[in-house]
């Protein structure tokens, strides 16, 4: 995986340009997976197999992989306990309880326009 280097430059932070990290770091935290591992983790601390009952139907390679991008960026914190079995927890850094508040915003819009975007989708199908 190649990653862009930040040079502080205008640039690097302009989401239209294909070649920015800001590019990159949205794509990396703006899917589903990594929405819901975000929300579920909350203010609270999770193992792995409790992330993976809190979100319905993610499977344990889709799991791994978005972990691993929100602990790349910064936004979650991997805690490893020397135990037999190894005790695995994960809980949301500084940058992912502030990434969390646009996602409970993004949450609170799709709960107030729901019913608008059904109906939307219902007569698009119809015509």
């Amino acid at each position: 995986m190649v990653t862009k280097q930040f040079k502080g430059s205008s640039e690097d932070a302009d989401l239209s340009r294909a070649d920015s990290l800001a590019r990159e770091i949205f794509s990396d935290i703006a899917n589903k997976w990594a929405l819901l591992i975000t929300e579920a983790l909350g203010d609270r601390t999770l193992r792995f197999s409790e992330l993976r009952n809190e979100i319905e139907g993610i499977s344990h390679k889709m799991l791994t992989q978005n972990l691993r991008l929100l602990e790349r960026n910064g936004l979650v914190e991997r805690t490893v306990y020397a135990t037999v079995p190894p005790r695995v927890e994960y809980t949301l850094t500084e940058p992912g309880h502030a990434l969390r508040v646009t996602i409970d915003g993004l949450c609170d819009w799709t709960h107030q326009y729901l019913a608008q975007i059904e109906d939307s989708r219902r007569r698009f199908e119809e015509a």
